[in-house]
């Protein structure tokens, strides 16, 4: 039951959500009924998924049984299956080579991974994406985000409260529409492995790459983006709402693209190396903006 619901698209362009049910033998009800939660349990949940997503940030090889003992050490009463079903809610996984690591969805079609010893000298040569936890005030999102590898420009975003194949389609249809790479790297998450997502790649004549399992380094410059966004911006300033998470990030990967300085990148930012010759004036910190920074208008749920 809980795999049909996965696998429920509600803002697929041809077919309504009625429909979706039908066709996966589903009941209808269940897409929309969500269980009256224990408002105290529920915000003891949100306290754990934020100290296990500052733990995970901190330690991505950190598996379910290490984040229980941490949490125990800490003072927080979860067995294993309380841990495990809240990273699972999180979209995370300890990164460790082990079978079914990134799940694809069933069906979908796996890609080789085409970076290894590949020289990357140039911008639009390789795009990566990626998907990460964001912690709010009174629920969460999730953040998805394509950068541009060589120079680590973030090309879009977006933010929503759902995992669906939406969340990641809608800043690829947002970086496609000003350029493209010759190559698109990404997990093996049932997100990016649709068709719709690869579908698209190949309709835009991209080559598809995608991290072999239990890889950390097939993905690392967006792994050191999310480490970046979270201990520079969302932690530091705790967003509330999804709103103010918005305008947050808006600032933040304004700033991150134009003023924030890469040693990786000889001192220069993001902006510098995708865009040549591009200067950026300290302030106002907006006045760079992402070509393509994508706006997300849900509301997160407890």
């Amino acid at each position: 039951m809980d795999q049909k619901r996965q696998r429920i698209e509600p803002d697929h362009a041809d077919l309504a959500v009625q429909r979706q049910c039908v066709l996966l033998g589903l009941p209808r009800s269940s897409c929309y009924y969500r269980g009256h939660a224990d408002p105290a349990e529920a915000a003891v949940n949100r306290r754990l998924m934020n100290r296990m997503d500052q733990l995970y940030t901190e330690r991505p090889s950190m598996g379910v049984r290490m984040m229980r003992d941490t949490l125990r050490r800490e003072g927080h009463r979860v067995n294993i299956k309380r841990v495990r079903r809240l990273l699972r809610l999180m979209g995370l996984e300890a990164v460790y080579p082990k079978p079914r690591l990134s799940l694809p969805h069933p069906g979908h079609r796996i890609y080789p991974y085409l970076l290894r010893d590949l020289a990357i000298t140039r911008p639009d040569q390789v795009w990566a994406s990626d998907i990460t936890y964001i912690p709010l005030e009174a629920g969460w999102a999730y953040l998805a985000a394509v950068m541009d590898w060589h120079s680590r420009f973030v090309l879009s975003w977006w933010l929503s409260n759902t995992l669906d194949v939406s969340l990641c389609m809608r800043p690829l249809e947002s970086a496609l529409a000003s350029g493209r790479p010759e190559i698109f790297n990404s997990d093996q998450g049932s997100q990016f492995t649709s068709e719709a997502f690869t579908g698209r790649l190949t309709e835009a004549g991209v080559r598809i790459s995608m991290d072999g399992r239990g890889r950390a380094l097939d993905n690392v410059f967006i792994e050191r983006l999310w480490r970046s966004v979270k201990y520079e911006d969302v932690y530091l300033r705790g967003y509330g709402t999804p709103d103010e998470a918005r305008a947050g990030l808006e600032r933040y990967f304004a700033w991150y693209n134009g003023q924030r300085p890469h040693q990786g990148l000889e001192g220069r930012t993001p902006a510098e190396v995708y865009q040549p010759g591009t200067r950026v004036r300290a302030e106002p910190a907006h006045a760079v903006v992402t070509p393509v920074a994508l706006r997300a208008p849900y509301v997160t749920t407890a």
